[in-house]
């Protein structure tokens, strides 16, 4: 299952939490790190951090950024993935696929299964899905939502379960069955601060998910 600790940006905290990743075996296909190049964000990265983590695999965020910027962050971050939280279209993420080779992440904000429904016109073309909850911001409001709504979605595009997962859902985790969930988008619930991480909470909570043999 893919670990993604999203809302990164302290040079110390990005080491701390790869190396957590890294500690428990988990492969670097499996362990992802994301960074939020949104300026509205109180996660925003506004300059290239001192370190970069070098065996977890690095997400670009972004909410309807310029296509041109998408691409330049891909080379000076040296991006293995960008998640796509916005109204990006299909044409969007079309022309973006075209211009770099990159794993595409398509988000949707969910608060019925109804929205589910806008995944089919990005079928073929995102490499996964992530299902958020609907908040005030556009991603990191800490808030969750009834995860039975997915059971609606039936693929075939694999996808992460987001939206205000904490240190004591890995139980709830581990009773939700969906054929296509590929893994889990951690961030604001594992904060002592916007964009640093709590390490003794996410080693605890993957513990947790070892244990249950989510990891």
């Amino acid at each position: 299952m893919i670990l993604k600790v999203c809302g990164m940006r302290e040079p110390g905290n990005i080491s701390a939490v790869e190396e957590l990743q890294a500690g428990y075996g988990m492969p670097r296909s499996a362990g992802w790190m994301g960074f939020i190049f949104w300026p509205k964000s109180s996660r925003y990265v506004a300059a290239l951090p001192a370190y970069l983590p070098q065996r977890v695999r690095r997400i670009g965020v972004f909410v309807d950024a310029p296509l041109t910027d998408v691409i330049q962050h891909v080379a000076d971050y040296g991006l293995y993935g960008v998640q796509l939280h916005g109204h990006e279209t299909p044409e969007y993420v079309q022309s973006l696929r075209a211009a770099v080779s990159i794993t595409v992440i398509k988000a949707f904000c969910i608060s019925t299964s109804a929205d589910l429904e806008a995944t089919s016109l990005y079928s073929g073309l995102a490499d996964y899905f992530l299902f958020d909850a609907k908040g005030p911001s556009a991603g990191g409001n800490g808030t969750q939502y009834d995860w039975s709504m997915l059971n609606a979605y039936q693929g075939p595009v694999p996808f992460l379960l987001s939206g205000g997962i904490g240190p004591d859902d890995a139980q709830h985790i581990s009773d939700f069955r969906h054929p296509y969930l590929a893994g889990i988008d951690l961030n604001s619930r594992f904060e002592h601060a916007p964009a640093l991480k709590d390490i003794h909470l996410l080693t605890t909570f993957m513990k947790s998910l070892q244990s249950l043999s989510l990891l």
